[in-house]
């Protein structure tokens, strides 16, 4: 549990720390700077959940902040009960992203977000170091509840079968 406290304030550091840089950074350049043919740095400020999705006035925002306090808690309940390694620092990088979009909620009053992906014509909406951590935990959380040697997650032990040993 403690590897994964750390992963997640390690991860929260890294995001506040590429917002803050990032944001003055992108006003210098005009909000938007090609990298590459395929990603660009953009400056948007997410006031919805995911991918921008329900944009929301300043009830919305507090409403968005303790519904994501709420979800914190209960994945550090998680956190706390778990014994394996690889769900803990999921759980880690999941809390530590969701901290990360908290803050920018609490002291910008919306989420920043850079990173722009593309290609042929189709943009990925633009997202941030948290949001990415976020991704990666619960794709770790996934893989780990299919493993057949999770630990009695996995589907062998949903489906009755007892592992040799």
């Amino acid at each position: 549990m403690r590897v994964a406290l750390i992963l997640a304030a390690v991860i929260v550091i890294l995001d506040q720390a590429s917002k803050a840089w990032l944001i003055g950074w992108l006003e210098g350049q005009g909000g938007w700077l090609e990298v590459t043919g395929f990603f660009n740095l953009v400056m948007v400020w997410n006031r919805g959940i995911s991918f921008g999705m329900l944009q929301s006035g300043e009830t919305g925002r507090w409403l968005l902040v303790g519904f994501s306090s709420l979800v914190c808690l209960g994945l550090g309940f998680w956190l706390w009960r778990q014994s394996r390694r690889l769900p803990a620092l999921a759980l880690g990088a999941v809390i530590g992203g969701a901290l990360g979009n908290i803050i920018d909620r609490v002291l910008r009053g919306a989420v920043a977000d850079f990173f722009d992906f593309h290609l042929m014509g189709y943009h990925w909406p633009a997202f941030n170091l948290a949001d990415s951590a976020i991704t990666i935990g619960v794709v770790v959380l996934l893989y780990d509840s299919f493993r057949a040697d999770s630990g009695g997650d996995g589907p062998a032990a949903a489906s009755g079968e007892v592992k040799d040993g």
